[in-house]
Formats: structure tokens, sequence, C-alpha cells
């Protein structure tokens, strides 16, 4: 077990939860807040890896990052995860034609993901202000 590791982790998805926290309470564009919601998401999953040592894959599709760490935690919304994993930016710079996200499903996405990055906290018996640094 690699709990400094995996608390590394969790440090760089408080830094893209807290991000969009800001950004969502100050009403900043959708699409910006989507992109920190989703490495959020990605990074607080790949954590469970990180504790075991296990080779972290460089995926960005939660649902395969979601099988990767079935056995650490249960994620049965593979909807919402699908939605998020399409908030991923591939290149460099985003799509013209990239549509907002409605607010009220950034809002859904927002509580998910501070809800999952808590909980991954506590199955890896990690306190909030060791990663909230």
């Amino acid at each position: 077990m690699n709990k400094i590791y995996a608390q590394e982790w969790l440090n760089k998805a408080w830094h893209h939860l807290s991000s969009a926290i800001l950004l969502y309470e100050a009403e900043h564009y959708n699409d910006i807040i989507a992109v920190e919601l989703h490495y959020s998401v990605e990074i607080t999953l790949k954590s469970f890896l990180a504790y075991k040592n296990v080779k972290i894959k460089k995926s960005h599709d939660l649902l395969e990052i979601n099988e990767l760490v079935k056995e650490y935690i249960v994620i049965d919304d593979f909807k919402l995860l699908s939605l998020i994993t399409k908030y991923h930016i591939s290149g460099a710079y985003p799509p013209r034609d990239r549509k907002l996200p409605p607010r009220e499903e950034i809002k859904e996405v927002l509580d998910f993901t501070q809800e999952l990055f808590i909980k991954v906290c506590n199955i890896l018996d990690i306190k909030l202000d060791e990663v909230k640094i």
C-alpha cells in the first residue's frame, strides 16, 4: 500500500475540484468547469491505483478507469461517467462547436464529484486536510 502516493493524486484531484467549485460559484463558463470536473473525477479514481502501486494507465475514459478500480469502489452510474468523460478535451484547443453544458448538469456533476472525492478519501483513510493543500 502506498498511502503517500495516493495522497499526492488526491491532492491534484482536489486542485481541480476546488477550481471547479470556485468557477461554479463565480458563474464562470460551464465548459471550463466541466474540464476541471473531469480531471478531478479521473484523478480521484486513479488514486486507488496509486494506493495499490498499480501501473496507472494513461486513459481519460472514466468508464475504462471505473473498470480498473471496481474492486475498491462501486460506481454504477455509467450514464454519468460517460457524460463526464465527454467533458475531456483531447487536443490543446477545444473544437469550435463545443457546447456549454447546462448549469443544472454542471451542478449535478459537481455534487457527484464532491461526494466521490470524500468517499475515496474515507475508503483510503486519508484525511481531507491532508489533501486540501
